[in-house]
């Protein structure tokens, strides 16, 4: 059964809320129970940005995720420590290792190192580190699938953007290769 919690975070400007939204609207495709829960710092860009991101086969109580989360994708040094904590035991903490050369101080966690801001500017477009680490995330837990995933995005980036969709899913089919 289907009960992922996922918290999404990083500094402000990374993404964090552009990946949380998608993997919302990739659950809502595929008719699943969602929610979507911001949090942003005091300053916009540059500071700190989370979301809490539920996707359920069953009702959502809650969108608060208090300790009990099934993976944590960190983008910065700061949403490490403040978020593993958070983390189930056993739960997954994807790790932007461009930007995070510690390890997490929990040993009862499964980390995955990913090297998203490396991997985006190696595809040709910086700001797709966030779609990496989704892609990554999509592949460990199987939440969506991609073309749900796809779907999303073809919503998300339509009109004037819609050129950007094909280096996202480029960067989310980067991200999945990673932890194969």
């Amino acid at each position: 059964m289907l009960n992922e919690k996922v918290i999404c975070a990083g500094f402000g400007g990374q993404g964090v809320m552009s990946m949380g939204q998608l993997l919302t609207y990739a659950g809502m495709v595929e008719n699943k129970q969602v929610s979507w829960l911001p949090s942003y710092g005091p300053e916009m860009r540059g500071g700190t940005a989370n979301c809490n991101v539920m996707v359920s086969d069953s009702m959502i109580g809650s969108p608060i995720i208090n300790r009990d989360a099934t993976c944590a994708i960190v983008m910065n040094m700061p949403s490490l420590v403040k978020f593993e904590i958070d983390l189930l035991p056993q739960g997954k903490l994807l790790i932007n290792s461009s930007l995070i050369d510690e390890k997490p101080s929990r040993s009862d966690v499964v980390p995955y190192y990913i090297p998203a801001n490396e991997e985006a500017l190696a595809l040709g477009n910086a700001r797709v580190a966030n779609m990496i680490m989704l892609g990554a995330y999509i592949e460990l837990t199987k939440a969506v699938s991609f073309e749900a995933l796809h779907k999303a995005l073809e919503k998300v980036f339509s009109g004037p953007k819609a050129h950007l969709i094909g280096i996202n899913i480029k960067a989310l089919e980067k991200g999945a290769s990673l932890v194969r």
